[in-house]
This record gives structure tokens, C-alpha cells and sequence, in this order.
């Protein structure tokens, strides 16, 4: 009797993944092609997947991996690098860089700040 063993990734891979998969003995998958919107909500999971891997190696390569995906957003969004960088000049004008190493311990307010609080609750800040 043949066995038969199913992996259930649901995740946006690279181009040449299939290909290869496909291209070994006793293996096959399936695939689909996104549209724009799935895509890009494929892109911002892959970019929190990516990050996370280069939190955990601090490598070159995951690196890579994750300017890799950053390069897939801006040529989806219709960014280029030019403008990317003119954002973030006025921004270090504005606000400056991470030159510093400043790290924010806390603020304290005589009165309630909502707009504070809404920013402190984002869930990429849990953890």
C-alpha cells in the first residue's frame, strides 16, 4: 500500500519554488495565482515572516530575504527607491534617524492622551 503524506504550507513562495518541488521524484504540489489584493496582504504576512527570521539569525541573508520582499511591495505599490528615500529625508529632518541608539523608556502626561494609548496598543508592540 502507498502512503501518501500532505504538507500544508498556504503561503506566498518564491517563483522557482514550484519548479523545483515538482522537479523531485515523489513530490507534486499545488499552487495558485494571486491577484493584486491577495497578494499584497500575502506580502505584508511574508514581511512579518521575514522580519522574524532575521530577528532570529541576524544574517546577511535573511536580510536579503526581507529587502527581497520590501522590493515586491514597492513594485506592486508603484514605488520606486528615489521616493522611498525622499520620504525618509523628511522624515529624519522632521523626526531624525536611529543614529542615537536612543531607546524611549516612557512619557508622563498630566492629562489622558487617546492618541498615546491607541499607539501603544498596536499588536506588533505586544510581545
Amino acid at each position: 500500500m502507498l502512503h501518501s503524506f500532505r504538507y500544508t504550507y498556504n503561503k506566498l513562495v518564491r517563483d522557482k519554488i514550484p519548479e523545483d518541488i515538482d522537479s523531485e521524484q515523489g513530490r507534486k504540489c499545488k499552487y495558485r495565482i494571486l491577484d493584486d489584493t491577495e497578494y499584497l496582504k500575502e506580502l505584508n504576512r511574508k514581511v512579518l515572516e521575514e522580519a522574524n527570521e532575521f530577528i532570529e539569525e541576524n544574517s546577511i541573508e535573511e536580510l536579503g530575504d526581507l529587502m527581497e520582499v520590501i522590493n515586491a511591495i514597492m513594485k506592486l505599490k508603484g514605488y520606486n527607491m528615489k521616493k522611498v528615500e525622499e520620504v525618509m529625508k523628511v522624515k529624519e529632518e522632521k523626526k531624525g534617524a536611529f543614529n542615537n541608539k536612543i531607546f524611549l523608556e516612557y512619557v508622563d502626561e498630566e492629562k489622558r492622551n487617546l492618541e498615546e494609548e491607541k499607539e501603544l496598543k498596536k499588536d506588533f508592540r505586544e510581545g
